[in-house]
Parts: C-alpha cells; sequence; structure tokens
C-alpha cells in the first residue's frame, strides 16, 4: 500500500514544549536566586531577626551563578581565570558592604526588616553591577527585579493591613446585614410564621 506522508512542522507540540522547558531550565537559576531573596526578606520581616548567614550564603550563591552562567562564553583558561578573579572581588565587596551593615554600631540606628531590605538592596546593586560588567541581560534584570522588589515588600507590608482592614469592614457588613435579611424574609411570608 501507499502511505501518503503529511508534510512536518518545523515547530510540533513535543518540540515547543521541549524548547519551552530549556528555555526554563536556563533560566533556572535566576529563578531560584530571586525566590530565595524575597523569601530571605519575608522571614525577616515575619521574624523581626536579621537572617546574617543567609544573606551571605545567597551573595556566594549569585557569585557562583554568575561564573557558572558565563563560564561556557569563555574560551581560554586565562580569561576563565580573569572571570574567577573579577567575580571574586566584585562579591567580596558585597560581602565587605553586608558585613558593614551588620556591624553592631549601625544595627542600633536600623531595626530587622530595615536591615534585611539593605541587605537586599546591597545583594541587587552586586548582581546589576555583575550584570553590566558580563554583559549578561539576565543577571542585569535579575538586579533590577531585586532592587524592584525592595519598595515593593515594603507597599506590600502596609497595603496587607490595609486589605486586612478592608475585609473585616465587609466581614461586618455583612454579619451586620444578614441577620436583618432572614427576618425580613421572615416577616414577609403570609401570617409571619416560620
Amino acid at each position: 500500500m501507499n502511505e501518503i506522508k503529511l508534510p512536518r512542522d518545523a515547530a510540533t507540540p513535543s518540540d515547543s514544549a521541549s524548547g519551552y522547558r530549556s528555555f526554563l531550565y536556563r533560566q533556572l537559576p535566576y529563578i531560584v536566586v530571586l525566590v530565595l531573596a524575597i523569601s530571605g526578606v519575608a522571614y525577616t520581616n515575619i521574624s523581626h531577626q536579621p537572617l546574617v548567614g543567609y544573606w551571605e550564603f545567597l551573595t556566594l550563591a549569585m557569585a557562583i551563578v554568575c561564573v557558572v552562567t558565563e563560564w561556557a562564553k569563555v574560551d581560554d583558561r586565562q580569561a576563565r581565570w580573569q572571570l574567577i578573579l573579577k567575580q571574586a572581588l566584585q562579591w567580596g565587596a558585597i560581602l565587605v558592604a553586608m558585613n558593614i551593615m551588620l556591624l553592631a554600631g549601625v544595627q542600633q540606628f536600623m531595626p530587622a526588616p530595615a536591615t534585611s531590605l539593605v541587605l537586599l538592596m546591597l545583594l541587587a546593586l552586586g548582581t546589576f553591577l555583575a550584570g553590566l560588567n558580563l554583559s549578561s541581560l539576565q543577571i542585569s534584570f535579575l538586579g533590577v527585579a531585586m532592587a524592584v522588589a525592595v519598595p515593593a515588600i515594603a507597599w506590600l507590608k502596609q497595603f496587607t493591613l490595609f486589605l486586612l482592614l478592608g475585609a473585616v469592614l465587609l466581614v461586618g457588613l455583612g454579619l451586620t446585614f444578614w441577620p436583618r435579611r432572614q427576618g425580613d424574609e421572615r416577616a414577609a411570608r403570609p401570617g409571619g410564621v416560620q
């Protein structure tokens, strides 16, 4: 029998799904760092205690992400050592700045949630500068996203209180008018009998 062969599209559904997974896999380090940074600020805002070791770990993790994601773009051994040295110096400077902010003399001027926001802003600045240095749009965008998260988290804390008060108001109004509505229905029935 003769089989009729149909032309295959260049992008089949399985190819597009595979391409999407590949894209997500390449973006995974950036997503993980962003989620960890925002989670650290959220935890600090809830517990009211700065997570000193957490921010240092996240800074070192970001330095590793910068080196690993750019490693394949560098061909020779000397350029790779230069990449490692530049990133080590840059992230070392960020760690020094973070530790200055965590000194007891500086800490007495800031509450714990403010400390975590300052540390996130230093991490965001370091990430953005690393992206510029490495000519990496993803790393620069990650730095911008972290920097935007700082005022967003402060705003969200105030907005959450506003939403909570609004929800309490709506529940109170609902409870106030709910029994009257049922009482009006009973009175509207013939004879007022239940």
